[in-house]
């Protein structure tokens, strides 16, 4: 658990270390990708959204602490009612993790029973040229 709250924690670290890396492209894609993990969540669909994950988050979390974690996070809040993007930003870095191209991107979101959170998606650049889930908060 002290692992998740770590990764957790590292998407939000990252907002300080943000400059403009990407290419405009890559951002699309970028914020694709997080729309799609976060929709397996959304559904649900927690395991899934841990194998679609980057692969250093899954080396660094297990399936069934991610699952447990995300379901203690999640539950509570009830199905998402809105989900409007607000920021974007690129970073080189995060601590904790290897140098490479990270998108971080927050979300204004409603849920059913907390009307006003921030969700934070931090995604990375992976060699196979995907990009895939490394955080996720919720505040």
């Amino acid at each position: 658990m002290k692992r998740l709250a770590f990764f957790l924690l590292c998407a939000m670290l990252c907002l300080a270390a943000g400059s403009a890396l990407a290419a405009e492209g890559d951002e699309a894609a970028a914020e694709a990708a997080a729309g799609k993990w976060l929709a397996l969540c959304d559904a649900g669909k927690y395991s899934e959204s841990w194998r679609e994950a980057s692969s250093f988050f899954r080396g660094a979390v297990t399936e069934d602490v991610w699952n447990k974690g995300l379901s203690g996070l999640r539950a509570p809040l009830g199905p998402v009612q809105k989900r409007v993007r607000n920021t974007i930003i690129q970073a080189r870095s995060l601590p904790g993790a290897p140098d490479g191209s990270y998108v971080v991107l927050t979300y204004d979101t409603t849920f059913a029973q907390k009307a006003a959170a921030i969700e934070t998606v931090t995604v990375m650049h992976e060699k196979d040229g995907s990009w895939r889930l490394v955080g996720y908060y919720i505040k």
